[in-house]
């Protein structure tokens, strides 16, 4: 039998057994992993796909382009709002069965999508999207974490997470030029294709694992009270808040600079600038949580800071942008991985709870960001995001014994 570290509220780090069967010694699974990583890319890209294909969208179900862009708010709500109770009512439910159930859940949303010409019929299949993609998400990082032994549980959580800059930085424009080229009804037909061979992979490549018994999962106030898990859930929700506020606006900030048509490169430089934090979060989280989330809002500050300053420079901008994706890309790694640790036996519920806090902030962000561009101006944008990320800075350096300890399994600075 193997060990997986575990911590209860107020007491010292302990080890909760898993079955040995299912934890490979010393080596990543590598083709079960990539499935999982291709769950989080579909995940991703169904999400932010709407924003590279919004004007022709809009045009075709007679709607303008602000109502038409609520289609990436409504997923996000769906998100939000449906995790928990759908995780809990699915506690018991065997993991590759609930993770093949989301990702049929996908290839239903983004077909009806794709044939949809009315407007509220798109907007409850991106909903429908957005419970899919809370369960998922609910899940693989877990996921994840049972399929490797506990040296190796944030490099295995780091592959899976590299789904997101992907999606972000080549999903989304090749998106954007298949729906110029082909129509923006055929991207997420593709969609569908590729949800419907990843559920080949899963099957064929991802171990199952038994579902939690009933009375099993702990009770979200419980959760909250144990040592760390609060910090790291409120460092999510500001950090996610300042990288939503700007991303989802960076066109139009960008075209405040007058840089509107580098837009797509800007973005580019942004999700290589992510991979490489990805792989550099890989290979030091289990040695480096507390140094890493530091070092994260720090340079994702700096870049707002270059940002908020005006100057007539575009290679200011890409060092920005640089800086930025170096300081974002390992956030979601680095974030389920303290959740995890802090929840111990109950790290299922909190990652649950940090799925719906990030897809709430998403969805905020969205919403703010709107607000303070159409109130104060595209200049606003960094500003606000540099006081959340102050805020994020502050709460990792506080929460120094429990959230963000130095190593991982350690519960002292």
């Amino acid at each position: 039998m193997s060990n997986h570290t575990a911590q209860k509220a107020g007491s010292p780090v302990r080890e909760v057994r898993l079955p040995a069967a299912r934890i490979p010694s010393g080596r990543l699974p590598w083709p079960a992993l990539l499935a999982l990583a291709t769950a989080v890319f579909v995940t991703s890209l169904t999400e932010t796909l709407p924003a590279g294909v919004l004007p022709a969208m809009s045009a075709d179900l007679g709607v303008g382009e602000p109502a038409m862009g609520q289609s990436v708010t409504i997923y996000a709500i769906g998100t939000a709002l449906t995790a928990i109770p759908l995780t809990a009512a699915t506690a018991g439910w065997r993991r590759k069965r609930l993770l093949l159930t989301a990702v049929a859940g996908f290839a239903v949303a983004n077909t009806v999508t794709a044939l949809s010409t009315h407007y509220p019929l798109t907007m409850a299949a991106r909903f429908v999207a957005g419970v899919a993609a809370g369960l998922a998400w609910a899940l693989l990082a877990g996921y994840a974490r049972r399929m490797v032994a506990v040296h190796l549980q944030g490099r295995a959580i780091a592959v899976v997470m590299t789904g997101i800059p992907v999606a972000l930085s080549l999903g989304v424009p090749a998106g954007a030029f298949l729906g110029a080229a082909l129509g923006w009804q055929s991207t997420f037909l593709l969609m569908t294709a590729l949800a419907a061979v990843l559920i080949g992979w899963i099957a064929l490549a991802v171990p199952d694992f038994p579902g939690q018994p009933r009375g099993g999962r702990a009770p979200i106030r419980r959760t909250l009270a144990m040592p760390g898990v609060a910090p790291v859930l409120l460092v999510t929700l500001v950090l996610v808040l300042a990288h939503t506020v700007l991303y989802t606006y960076v066109a139009a900030f960008l075209d405040h600079l007058g840089m509107g048509g580098s837009t797509g490169t800007v973005l580019l430089v942004f999700g290589v600038a992510s991979l490489l934090s990805i792989w550099f979060t890989g290979l030091r989280i289990d040695r480096g949580v507390r140094i890493l989330t530091l070092a994260g809002p720090a340079l994702f500050a700096v870049a707002t800071g270059v940002l908020a300053v005006p100057a007539d420079s575009a290679a200011l901008v890409y060092a920005a942008a640089i800086l930025w994706g170096l300081g974002w890309g390992g956030a979601p790694t680095l974030l389920q991985t303290a959740v995890g640790d802090a929840g111990g036996e109950a790290a299922d519920t909190a990652q649950t709870m940090l799925v719906s806090l990030w897809n709430a902030a998403m969805a905020g962000g969205g919403i703010v960001g709107g607000l303070l561009l159409g109130r104060l101006g595209a200049e606003a944008l960094p500003w606000s995001a540099l006081a959340l990320l102050i805020l994020a800075l502050a709460v990792v350096t506080a929460a120094r014994t429990h959230g963000f300890p130095a190593r991982r399994g350690r519960t002292d600075a």
